[in-house]
């Protein structure tokens, strides 16, 4: 049975640490292995070290693309870091934290340093198909299953547990910035999806797919009212509501027959 934050008996998240009770503004730009350390010491008891896969997610908010997954898998190593200006270092952290050209050069390096990472997406007629509470739990165990070896636990980037069992899973608000394991996700799979909708970007100009990755920028805006959408936005998303030239196209689930069903009203 799980609790209100989604969290599995004994894998509870330590609201009584420093970091839970001071809030946000507390929390360092650099991630650690806090969560990871309780993880181990609670469910450690076999001949092995606990495989713990931190995952994040990205694209849940756009109108066009896919949401993207990642799930990596360290060693609990001290992670690698970037040089800064001077004798600074950038440390691994919350993708959003970071300037782009560090999230390239994490992308290049990460890859080596892990013990395992994978990619997994939902397309957006998947999600227009399912919603997007299936379609990242897709994306996500899409993600896991491709790991080198199963993980034995999973941090979760949030309060909701949007994967369910039989995964075991630690909810953690902000485990993108505590957590090097998710930060770790949160960069790859930031850069994976960039990198995908800028490849979009020639083949369907004016939409702004390399600048604001499908997210609703003024440009996407225009260029939507004026051609409508393409064949990679999501047709059942409430911005077309806003746009009376091309409502029609919009895709609408029965709620009387289940959540994966689709018509077009």
């Amino acid at each position: 049975m799980t609790d209100p934050t989604g969290a599995l008996p004994g894998l509870d998240a330590d609201t009584g640490s420093a970091a839970a009770a001071a809030g946000p503004a507390s929390v360092p730009r650099a991630a650690g292995y806090e969560i990871e350390h309780e993880l181990r010491a609670a469910l450690g008891t076999g001949d092995r070290p606990v495989r713990i896969a931190g995952v994040d997610e990205v694209g849940r908010g756009a109108w066009a693309g896919p949401v993207v997954v990642c799930a990596a898998i360290t060693d609990l190593s001290a992670p690698p870091v970037l040089p800064g200006r001077g004798d600074r270092t950038v440390a691994l952290t919350d993708s959003k934290l970071l300037s782009r050209a560090h999230r390239e050069s994490f992308a290049e390096i990460l890859p080596g340093w892990l013990t395992g990472h994978a990619i997994g997406a939902s397309a957006p007629a998947e999600i227009d198909e399912v919603g997007m509470t299936e379609a990242l739990r897709r994306a996500a165990v899409r993600a896991l299953e491709a790991l080198p070896v199963p993980p034995d636990v999973v941090i979760l980037d949030g309060k909701q547990d949007f994967l369910r069992p039989p995964w075991r899973v630690r909810c953690e608000v902000k485990a993108d910035q505590r957590s090097v394991t998710v930060a770790a996700a949160s960069v790859l799979a930031k850069v994976h999806r960039d990198r995908l909708m800028a490849g979009l970007d020639g083949a369907f100009p004016g939409y702004g797919f390399a600048d604001s990755a499908g997210y609703p920028s003024p440009a996407h805006q225009r260029t939507l009212e004026m051609s409508g959408p393409t064949s990679h936005h999501r047709l059942s998303w409430s911005y077309l509501d806003d746009l009376p030239r091309w409502k029609h196209l919009k895709k609408h689930r029965d709620p009387l027959a289940g959540e994966g069903q689709l018509s077009l009203l």
